[in-house]
């Protein structure tokens, strides 16, 4: 009698954790995709083909290389085409395959001032000055949510 309700103790169990995996892996109707950044910039006046010339170069070749190291899957430029008063003339999108470590923003901050043969200092000062060409307005990050 206790083989048999050994046996049908276990045989319940193992039915019940079947029918648990299958529930268990439907908990939620979406996972995690990549993450976007989306940077809102106001060109000033006169200075549009400026900052699209320093787009098409530095901020270009910046985000190929990390397309080629496999951290950004894409990277656009979008134009406002009828901006009203307090809106972005220029929005920045980069499509990151997940979020980095700060280990790993180190170590790409590290190759993008070898490539730029640039240092942390002179980058930063190379931002300054493009505050004559743009204002930045604010970014913002999101998450995609694939659904199942």
């Amino acid at each position: 009698m206790d083989k048999i309700r050994t046996f049908v103790t276990g045989a319940a169990l193992a039915a019940a954790t079947a029918l648990a995996i299958p529930a268990a892996a439907q908990e939620s109707s979406y996972k995690p995709g990549t993450v976007w950044e989306v940077g809102r910039i106001d060109v000033l006046p006169g200075q549009f083909e400026n900052y699209m010339d320093w787009l098409s170069g530095q901020w270009k070749r910046v985000n190929d290389l990390a397309k080629a190291e496999g951290i950004v899957v894409d990277y656009h430029v979008l134009a406002s085409t009828h901006p009203r008063d307090g809106e972005p003339d220029v929005i920045l999108v980069i499509e990151y395959k997940d979020y980095l470590t700060t280990a790993q923003q180190e170590a790409f901050n590290d190759k993008v001032n070898a490539m730029l043969s640039q240092t942390d200092r002179s980058a930063g000062a190379a931002s300054a000055e493009r505050g004559k060409m743009r204002e930045s307005m604010g970014s913002v990050q999101y998450q995609e949510l694939i659904l199942n």
